[in-house]
């Protein structure tokens, strides 16, 4: 008999240990699912971020490609006021003011070829 009551009372203490083991692992699960709920939204929102950052960036490339185009443009401009107020100046000798003339009417056309891309 007090071998039954030993096995039994031993079987009770591993039920109560196993019961006990069994709560920590399920506080333990709990917590690792909240946690791995939390990194869930800090992912879906560093989704989000990079997005809206991806859509900025082609914004201000679009931005800088306009403002390059721009440049380009004034200097072209800026290179045939330079040119015709050489021109201007140098009225005088004609052989010279034709070569300016001429330089002055490739560049336009490069001005046209850059405006029909």
């Amino acid at each position: 008999m007090l071998d039954f009551l030993g096995n039994f009372q031993y079987n009770v203490n591993f039920v109560v240990e196993f019961v006990v083991m069994t709560a920590e692992l399920e506080a333990v699960i709990s917590t690792l699912n909240k946690n791995i709920e939390k990194l869930k939204e800090q992912y879906n929102k560093v989704l989000e971020d990079n997005k809206d950052l991806s859509f900025e960036l082609t914004k201000l490339k679009e931005e800088l490609k306009s403002k390059e185009e721009e440049n380009e443009s004034l200097i072209n401009k800026y290179e045939s006021l330079k040119m015709a107020k050489t021109i201007a100046a140098a009225s005088g000798d004609a052989h010279d003011a034709k070569i300016k003339i001429n330089r002055l009417v490739r560049e336009i056309d490069k001005c046209i070829s850059l405006l029909d891309r």
